[in-house]
């Protein structure tokens, strides 16, 4: 088998590096880019099964980071979401300890009622850690009341695909420069035969995989595989992204999401710079003005002009068309509020490698399983995403043109739910954690009418003392911990000469 990858960046050099790690050398593995057209990147913040892909691969956890000038995430930082001046934080992990068998958010659902003065996400070791500024991964030898602390990485996405480029080629993976002007295609099944390539070369494959991005080079241009428009939930459909100056005491452990008044902002900070974003609609604000909001709202002086990217939030109606998959930018586009881009493409890599064909022979269970699964978690990815603009009590036109579309029938259904007596809705293969939902939900300003009644079987003295020590000595243990900055300057800072040893 020959796989031939269209395009580079990180979706590229994801897939080639997880196909040729999976082959082993058995299969012949081709990825066409071009330096001319570039990619869309200026930094990256991912979730928590990145550290599953860079463990698959074998990525020693400290060369990564080092490389690729990487910090920890430990959540989201929600600003002005809900309403204006109200925050809130979305952790990886979960709240508290079950006790008795109840789910933790219920009993603090009936503290909260009874007076009780802390938060829910007081009880998170990731919240608490990120409003201390501190971090420290799971180790060998901490002392036995260290928190776990569940966290992902933001890194530089032009570092990341040179890093994974790196490695697939040490595989084998063949890089060709070029752009690609026309794609050929099999007279009877339609499939494609091969691309061509500016400067005359024809490069044929038995399977190709387009990581083309938004032009969807074979999935669309192509194959007219079709688009699915989720814009009328999710309206908003131009990015301006730039780097600033990184400010030290500004080197916080999580993402910050800033609400303004048609979209909102992103703020990674990375230990070279910090990467900055503007996600808008542009019936209700112009680019100057979205660039304008961008610029003033810099924590650091801008180290470019900002780039506007033009987008349409939706998916291909088929992510797998006969002998072609699409990842990435080429299979859909969901704004990276909760930093599922790079995931998504993850997802998708690995569910692939277990359907992956071994020979030309079409299969088409193989094709409508990978479907079928990509169209479950996509639509998964969108309804977590649209519950930020449809639980919310802003008042500016754009807002309340979010509120006022009658939304996805699932996710109807989980606002309900919890909004009736705080339950989460399950579904099959989900990506959030009920903890996620919950921390959402309440961030924006869903709140439960009532807590499970076996929250109601612990005396309400027992229960306030339980919590209160529960809090107390997760405070304290994360008060032990070191900080942020602390940690990577001794232990993954970019440039530094550190040794080959993990740091987890």
């Amino acid at each position: 088998m020959h796989y031939v990858i269209v395009g580079g960046g990180s979706a590229g050099w994801m897939t080639a590096a997880a196909v040729a790690h999976a082959a082993k050398g058995s299969q012949r593995i081709t990825l066409i880019e071009s330096e001319e057209i570039g990619t869309v990147g200026v930094g990256e913040a991912t979730i928590p099964p990145l550290q599953f892909y860079n463990k698959v691969l074998g990525i020693n956890e400290r060369d990564f980071i080092q490389a690729t000038q990487a910090s920890f995430k430990l959540g989201i930082d929600f600003h002005n979401w809900g309403r204006e001046g109200h925050r809130y934080f979305h952790q990886f992990g979960e709240f508290g300890v079950n006790i008795k068998g109840i789910s933790f958010h219920q009993l603090w659902l009936r503290l909260a009622a009874s007076g009780h003065p802390f938060p829910l996400s007081d009880y998170a070791p990731a919240a608490v850690a990120a409003a201390q500024m501190r971090f420290l991964p799971p180790m060998p030898n901490l002392p036995p009341d260290t928190p776990q602390l569940a966290y992902a990485y933001h890194f530089d996405a032009g570092l990341y695909a040179r890093f994974l480029r790196r490695y697939a080629e040490k595989l084998g993976v063949a890089r060709i420069e070029g752009k690609i002007v026309g794609v050929d295609r099999r007279g009877e099944s339609g499939f494609i035969e091969a691309v061509r390539l500016q400067d005359g070369q024809k490069i044929a494959g038995d399977f190709f995989l387009d990581c083309s991005g938004f032009q969807g080079l074979l999935i669309e241009q192509a194959l007219g595989t079709g688009y699915e428009d989720w814009s009328h939930w999710l309206p908003c459909d131009r990015a301006l992204a730039v780097p600033s100056e990184k400010q030290p005491e500004n080197f916080f452990p999580y993402t910050r999401s800033i609400a303004h008044e048609a979209g909102w902002q992103w703020r990674i900070p990375l230990q070279h710079r910090t990467g900055n974003g503007h996600v808008y609609c542009s019936n209700y604000i112009s680019d100057d003005e979205a660039a304008a909001t961008l610029l003033r709202n810099l924590d650091g002086k801008p180290l470019a002009e900002p780039r506007l990217l033009r987008f349409r939030t939706g998916r291909r109606r088929k992510f797998w068309n006969g002998n072609c998959v699409a990842l990435g930018l080429a299979g859909g586009f969901l704004e990276p509020l909760e930093s599922t881009s790079l995931h998504l493409v993850q997802a998708a890599v690995f569910r692939f490698l277990s359907l992956m064909p071994t020979s030309p022979a079409y299969d088409p269970s193989a094709e409508a399983e990978f479907n079928r699964l990509s169209i479950a978690e996509y639509e998964q990815c969108r309804d977590f995403i649209i519950l930020h603009y449809v639980a919310n009590e802003r008042p500016e036109a754009f807002w309340r043109a979010c509120r006022s579309v009658p939304m996805p029938e699932g996710l109807a259904h989980r606002i309900e739910l919890f909004r009736a007596r705080g339950k989460v809705a399950r579904t099959d293969g989900h990506l959030f954690s009920d903890s996620s939902w919950i921390a959402v939900m309440l961030g924006q300003l869903v709140i439960p009418q009532q807590w499970d009644p076996l929250a109601n079987t612990l005396p309400i003295a027992e229960l306030q003392t339980k919590a209160t020590e529960l809090r107390d000595n997760l405070h304290r243990a994360i008060a032990r911990m070191p900080r942020h900055a602390e940690f990577i300057d001794n232990n993954c800072k970019a440039g530094a000469e550190m040794g080959a040893a993990p740091i987890s």
